[in-house]
């Protein structure tokens, strides 16, 4: 898939659940620099078109991910694990599995969310919510194996971040002044439709155990960027959009503007 973006604000698919209102992306009109040029217009992400196939693998990578490193976890911990209750949630985990060779991505889309839910219960329940950290940790590591590294430095893990925003539908973009490169990438997620897919669970039945889904994802983000060898920083925001956050990856010799917020 080629990295060439043409616009502005990504947006793809229906929301799954009530959101605030916020006006359709536009592309701005940008002001000339000095020397009779124009500024490069805003970068709208390439994976607008990312085909159903796609989706449905980065899902599945995502589950692994997770599973694997709750595994990873939970052998790291040293105590003894209920083995009759860990099985089990495996069984739920991997319940009614799509067909891999005809099954939409909204199937795995299904998949990945139930279990997330399954494992962070699981901890929660155990050990406390303090654990997800631990937790986000042990499957960066996994992470470091699974994701391929596609040469482009800090841009990748800022990559596999908007990857998993368009899985949602949620608006992002690439900085405007500065595109993403080796040494600093940056993305803003202008609307995160995780909320909404949240929700749409929730009045589904789902029992969810945290408050906020940034509890764990952020959490999870910056320990994929480190795992990659890249110094995170992030910062949440919410407004007329509804909630969102500013992520930036850099090496660690990389000045980063970002200051973590909880």
């Amino acid at each position: 898939m080629s990295d060439a973006s043409d616009g502005t604000i990504a947006h793809t698919g229906d929301r799954a659940g009530p959101a605030p209102a916020h006006p359709p992306a536009t592309t701005a009109v940008l002001a000339a620099h000095r020397d009779g040029g124009h500024r490069p217009e805003p970068q709208r992400s390439p994976y607008r078109s990312m085909p159903d196939a796609e989706r449905s693998a980065l899902w599945r990578r995502r589950l692994h991910e997770a599973e694997a490193g709750l595994t990873r976890y939970l052998v790291s911990r040293g105590d003894e694990v209920q083995l009759a209750d860990w099985f089990a949630l495996q069984a739920e985990i991997f319940a009614d599995l799509p067909d891999p060779a005809t099954a939409p991505a909204a199937e795995w889309q299904r998949v990945f969310f139930r279990g997330q839910a399954l494992m962070e219960r699981f901890l929660v329940a155990r050990y406390g919510e303090q654990v997800l950290a631990d937790w986000a940790r042990s499957n960066a590591e996994v992470h470091r194996e699974v994701e391929p590294d596609l040469g482009r430095g800090a841009a990748d893990p800022i990559h596999r971040i908007a990857r998993q925003a368009e899985l949602y539908g949620s608006d992002y973009e690439f900085d405007e002044d500065e595109p993403p490169g080796a040494d600093r990438a940056a993305l803003t997620i202008t609307h995160c439709a995780i909320w909404d897919y949240r929700e749409k669970a929730r009045r589904g039945g789902v029992r969810l155990t945290l408050a906020s889904p940034c509890t764990y994802c952020t959490e999870a983000l910056s320990a994929n960027i480190r795992a990659k060898g890249y110094r995170p920083a992030h910062r949440l925001r919410s407004g007329p959009t509804g909630h969102g956050c500013r992520w930036e990856a850099a090496r660690p010799d990389q000045q980063t503007d970002e200051t973590r917020e909880s």
